[in-house]
C-alpha cells in the first residue's frame, strides 16, 4: 500500500565519501547497508535497512556541490500522488524547482523543490520503492521540521502547495516561554503502522534572534533513539560532532548533531506516553 499525498516518507543524504558515511551510520544506528551498482559495476546508492526493512539512503555528493561549499544535509522526502502535478501546484503557490522531475529506474519518480524562503524538499512518486518501512523506533526517521524566519508566510504557502493544516503548540511547563511552534496536520495520515496513532506530520519552528543570521530556512530530519545521551556519546566516539548539546523539551530529549563529513541531523528520545 502506498503512503498518502503529503506524508514524509523517506530520507537520504549525499556525502563526499559514501563508504565512510555508510560505516559511520551503521555504527551509530546499527543499520545494515546494501550498495547498489549500475550494470558496469559503478556505485550508485546505498540502501540502509533494519531487520530487512528499508529505513534510509545514502549517495555520493555531486562534486560541484562540494566545490561550492554546500554542506551535506539529510533530505526530507514527501510522497506525492503525481510529481508533475505536485510541481505545478508548488510553483503556482510561489515555490521553485531545484531539480526537475526524473525517473529513478523503476523505483519511482522524484524532484527537488524549494519553498519561497529557500528551504529544500524532495517529492517522491512511488514505484517499486514506497519509502521507509520503519518509523518511530530507534534509528528511524520520526519527525521533519521546518526552521523559518517567517512562520506565517510559510504556513500560508504550504497550505496552498500541499493542503496541509496547522495547529499551534501551546506553551508547557517544560517550555513556558511562548516559543512559536506549529504542528503540521495531515488528515489522510492513517492510524497504525507505519504511522503513529495521530495526524501530525512534522513541525514548523520560528527562528528568532538567537539563531545565527547566516542560517537559512531549512528542513531538519529527526531520528528517534532510545537514549539521547548514549547516542551522542556513541556519535562522538565515531568521529561525529555536536551542534546543539542534548536538552529536554516537551516532546523529549533532543540534540542536533553531525556526521564526520558535516551531515547535520537531530536525534530525539521521546518522552514516555502518558498513562491513565
Amino acid at each position: 500500500m502506498g503512503y498518502p499525498h503529503g506524508l514524509f516518507s523517506w530520507t537520504d543524504i549525499s556525502l563526499p565519501d559514501p563508504a565512510g558515511g555508510s560505516k559511520f551510520y551503521a555504527g551509530l544506528f546499527g543499520w545494515q547497508a546494501e550498495d547498489q551498482l549500475d550494470p558496469e559495476g559503478n556505485y550508485i546508492y546505498t540502501m540502509f535497512s533494519k531487520n530487512g526493512k528499508s529505513i534510509a539512503g545514502l549517495g555520493p555528493q555531486p562534486p560541484d556541490m562540494a566545490e561550492a561549499g554546500i554542506p551535506p544535509m539529510w533530505n526530507s522526502y514527501l510522497t506525492v500522488d503525481n510529481v508533475d502535478a505536485a510541481i505545478e501546484q508548488w510553483t503556482t503557490a510561489g515555490g521553485a524547482v531545484m531539480m526537475p522531475a526524473m525517473d529513478v529506474m523503476d523505483a519511482g519518480r522524484m524532484a527537488l523543490v524549494t519553498d519561497p524562503q529557500g528551504a529544500v524538499l524532495a517529492f517522491w512518486q512511488a514505484g517499486q520503492h514506497v519509502g521507509a518501512e520503519v518509523f518511530t523506533e530507534h534509528g528511524s526517521m520520526t519527525w521533519n521540521e521546518l526552521a523559518t524566519r517567517d512562520s506565517a508566510s510559510s504556513r500560508s504557502f504550504y497550505a496552498e502547495a500541499l493542503g496541509w493544516e496547522f495547529e499551534e503548540l501551546p506553551a508547557s511547563e517544560e517550555a513556558p516561554v511562548a516559543m512559536e511552534y506549529w504542528m503540521v496536520r495531515l488528515e489522510s495520515k492513517q492510524s497504525g503502522q507505519p504511522y503513529r496513532d495521530d495526524k501530525y506530520n512534522g513541525g514548523i519552528i520560528t527562528m528568532d534572534e538567537n539563531w545565527p543570521a547566516e542560517v537559512p530556512a531549512h528542513w531538519m530530519v529527526y531520528f528517534q533513539v532510545d537514549d539521547t545521551d548514549e547516542t551522542v556519546a556513541r556519535l562522538q566516539s565515531l568521529g561525529g560532532n555536536v551542534s546543539v548539546p542534548a536538552f529536554d523539551s516537551s516532546a523529549g530529549r533532543i540534540a542536533v548533531v553531525g556526521d564526520p563529513q558535516g551531515g547535520t541531523f537531530s536525534i530525539i528520545a521521546p518522552n514516555p506516553a502518558p498513562t491513565d
